[in-house]
């Protein structure tokens, strides 16, 4: 039984010793000096920040999770030799992974990990998967499946995860339209009204972590009006989870009279919210516009691009950033290595825009945001830039680096996945 085991394994491309008793400790090796890479790994960063390759070309790397002991778990996007989850290990503590495996026959981009358990998902499925107190896989062979049947219409089919600490996991399910027209991206098309795609999509669906097979009967719709979240987290501070919403598209496309093509670069904002059970974010009725700083009413719904929403179901983003930037991944950074401004505030990786033009495509690179007790406290800026490697983006091929997931590491180091080359970088803070 042991032989047929370990021949499984290997045709994972890993080990028994890596996955069942796998003896390293990355935090026993803290001692030895991690040193950045000669160029930043190619970043532009803060004074006194420093980044390395842990990783590169390992596949289309979504999100990221980190065990205590340092082991890292990437999702893949798509299967590499038929496998969709990536370990990686620094095994002599140069801050770079030697050691690297891969299992899970799936596709998809969550993934995250709370207590024993890692979790991970495909577009249409959630899993979690044993571990050891050293971050190890007990079976990478038989995960269990905690949720299954969810809706995939191949438009915002990723489902992002996040996890509570009390047994709770929460799913996106994206809306598989731009903005539930009669007609999904018809010029001028109505929309639908009510619109039918909330009842089973456009939202956060909340689940429990320890029950098998659930599926919508078996959830709960915590949060409508989403129109595709793949960033989100839970803040431990004020005990709420917040997301990450990507806007909808072409306002120029769709209703030329109201909108010209700048306009449609420049709006609607991508948003942040904070939810609460229940919360509603207004799509497809209404948008959030960075310039008016108000909720709009959607052209499809009988808005004309000035009119606003007065609906108090609606609510509020907690801060709002530009169009169509793609905000992929939210992290709340509760590490002691960075500067204290950091502590408790969130990072957003942006992945890159697609439909800025006539104006440079925008993006690619992680935002900071402050945050005191729950809540921003100052502006957005720019934490990490350089991802896409020239200065002008005109379409989203020209970006060698897109910014997808984010973690933090045991000793408080940011992670950042590229879902463009498959490179997983490391961004420490050395200054005093």
């Amino acid at each position: 039984m042991r032989k047929s085991i370990s021949l499984c394994l290997l045709a994972l491309g890993l080990s028994v010793s890596q996955l069942f008793a796998h003896s390293g400790d990355s935090t026993k090796l803290a001692s030895k000096a991690i040193l950045p890479d000669a160029d930043n790994a190619g970043l532009k960063l803060p004074a006194g920040f420093g980044a390395l390759k842990v990783a590169d070309s390992i596949g289309r790397a979504r999100h990221i999770a980190i065990t205590d002991k340092g082991t890292i778990y990437v999702k893949l996007a798509r299967l590499v030799n038929g496998k969709g989850i990536v370990m990686l290990r620094d095994n002599d503590g140069d801050g770079r992974a030697e050691e690297k495996g891969s299992f899970g026959e799936f596709g998809g981009t969550g993934i995250a990990i709370s207590g024993k358990w890692l979790y991970a998902s495909s577009d249409e499925e959630v899993f979690r998967y044993a571990l050891t107190p050293e971050g190890s896989l007990v079976n990478p062979m038989s995960p269990q499946k905690i949720i299954t049947g969810l809706i995939n219409r191949r438009q915002h089919e990723s489902k992002s995860i996040a996890l509570d600490g009390k047994g709770n996991i929460y799913v996106n399910i994206g809306a598989f339209s731009n903005s539930c027209q009669e007609k999904d991206r018809g010029k001028g098309a109505k929309g639908m009204m009510p619109c039918p795609i909330l009842d089973s999509a456009g939202g956060i669906w909340k689940f429990d972590t320890e029950k098998s097979n659930q599926t919508y009967g078996d959830g709960k719709r915590f949060a409508t009006g989403l129109r595709n979240v793949v960033g989100l987290d839970w803040n431990k501070q004020n005990n709420q989870l917040f997301v990450m919403q990507h806007g909808r598209d072409q306002l120029h496309d769709l209703f030329p009279d109201l909108y010209d093509e700048k306009a449609s670069a420049e709006k609607p904002a991508e948003t942040m919210y904070a939810l609460k059970e229940g919360s509603n974010a207004g799509w497809p009725y209404i948008y959030f516009d960075p310039e008016l700083k108000q909720k709009i009413v959607a052209p499809e719904y009988g808005g004309d691009g000035k009119k606003v929403s007065t609906d108090p179901a609606f609510q509020d983003p907690a801060i709002a950033f530009p169009a169509h930037m793609a905000p992929n991944a939210l992290l709340f950074y509760t590490g002691n290595q960075f500067p204290a401004k950091y502590k408790n505030g969130a990072f957003v990786a942006f992945h890159g825009s697609w439909n800025r033009a006539p104006l440079p495509q925008e993006g690619y690179f992680v935002a900071f945001v402050p945050f005191e007790n729950g809540k921003p406290t100052g502006q957005w800026e720019i934490f990490a830039n350089g991802f896409a490697g020239v200065e002008v983006v005109t379409g989203t091929r020209g970006a060698q680096h897109r910014p997808c997931g984010l973690a933090q590491g045991p000793d408080g180091s940011l992670y950042v996945t590229d879902d463009s080359k498959g490179t997983i970088y490391r961004i420490m803070y050395n200054g005093k």
